[in-house]
């Protein structure tokens, strides 16, 4: 365990910082939007934005990491993220937080590059698993942590919680300049089209594009329904940390279970109880306590789509194609996220605030669909 730490632990505290203030700063923009009066088709839109620039890293960051190196570019990334959501507490106008989400987008996704390509390359196979629990731990438990202090953050004042995301980012350089003593090399890879893809693995594309839709709404949305349902801000981040939670706690059991079973089995079982999970939401009688739960069971089985999904696509890679795939497919994922709120926020502003787990419904039932046609 102290050698795996001493590969990957500059990268992952550096990681940990950064993304608390990431974690809380996605739930606040839609929080603040929808307080001052933003319909949910603008507030869409602006959320929407932060996935373009995701897409938009995916495509590019990996040149600046070629040219200068993980650690020069991870300063790089983190400053331009402390910078955009520095400006959004500066100026609150819904469209010119669109522009600082696009930029802290692609600045963040840059920052996600360089630590799992980091975590990929700085050990064999033999411990590569391993590395990658610990980052997917890293991410996951800080924006649990930012979630939880939402509400502390944000009664602090109303520039409070972006001086501090601000704050997190610039200081989450520091481990990666001063802790690294070898920096791992990476070459440039292509990834592959997506027309390519759907015809190696079609189940897979279709999980990984479902599972970018699920999860930036998550993000970006259920926020929103939880504040127009009556939920304070310290509430809504107690809901969404419980939500992380149920991602973290059932990632390895749901892996595990995909390990020993047809994977593409385990993604309809899985879309289908995202399906169940979100009709018994709509149905069932408001107790802040059961949609608490009700949450947790959904962060579960949303979050676990995509790490199935790529395992689905990578046992039918042909050989020397497998990175170039697992890249396409976070391309992919990261189209699915742009469209997603873009596409709800709508629903949600004709069929109200529930609309967005009838949308989860339909994506849900689309994903077992679509996955049993192609068994």
């Amino acid at each position: 365990m102290s050698q795996l730490l001493g590969m990957a632990l500059g990268p992952l505290l550096g990681l940990f910082i950064i993304s608390i203030g990431n974690g809380f700063i996605s739930s606040l923009t839609t929080l603040r939007l929808d307080a001052a009066g933003v319909s949910a088709t603008v507030i869409g839109i602006v959320s929407a934005s932060y996935f373009i620039g995701l897409t938009l890293g995916a495509l590019f960051n990996d040149r600046l990491i070629l040219r200068i190196g993980h650690i020069r570019a991870y300063s790089s990334f983190a400053s331009l993220t402390a910078v955009s959501v520095l400006l959004q507490g500066l100026f609150f106008d819904p469209w010119a937080w669109f522009v600082f989400r696009l930029i802290a987008g692609w600045s963040i996704l840059g920052v996600f590059l360089v630590v799992e390509s980091w975590m990929l390359l700085a050990g064999d196979q033999k411990v590569r698993g391993r590395l990658l629990a610990l980052y997917m731990m890293a991410l996951y438990g800080s924006g649990m942590l930012g979630q939880l202090q939402l509400g502390a953050i944000d009664a602090w004042g109303e520039t409070a919680p972006f001086m501090v995301a601000g704050l997190l980012a610039s200081l989450s350089v520091l481990p990666m300049g001063i802790i690294p003593r070898v920096t791992p090399l990476v070459e440039k890879v292509e990834p592959l089209l997506p027309h390519q893809l759907i015809r190696m693995t079609p189940t897979g594309v279709i999980g990984c594009f479902g599972s970018g839709i699920a999860i930036a709404a998550v993000y970006s949305l259920l926020p929103l329904y939880l504040q127009r349902v009556g939920m304070s801000v310290s509430e809504v981040g107690q809901m969404m940390a419980s939500v992380i939670l149920g991602a973290m706690l059932l990632q390895y059991p749901v892996g595990r279970w995909s390990d020993q079973h047809d994977r593409q089995s385990v993604l309809i079982v899985l879309s289908l109880f995202c399906l169940l999970i979100s009709l018994a939401i709509m149905i069932l009688p408001s107790s802040p306590l059961l949609l608490m739960v009700l949450l947790f069971l959904l962060g579960g089985g949303v979050f676990a789509v995509y790490p199935v999904a790529v395992s689905h696509a990578a046992d039918r890679a042909p050989a020397g194609a497998l990175v170039r795939m697992v890249q396409g497919l976070l391309l992919i994922n990261s189209l699915g996220s742009a469209i997603s709120p873009l596409m709800i926020s709508p629903l949600m502003e004709h069929d109200g605030d529930a609309g967005l787990f009838l949308a989860f419904s339909l994506l849900n039932g689309c994903l077992v669909l679509l996955s049993l046609i192609h068994i």
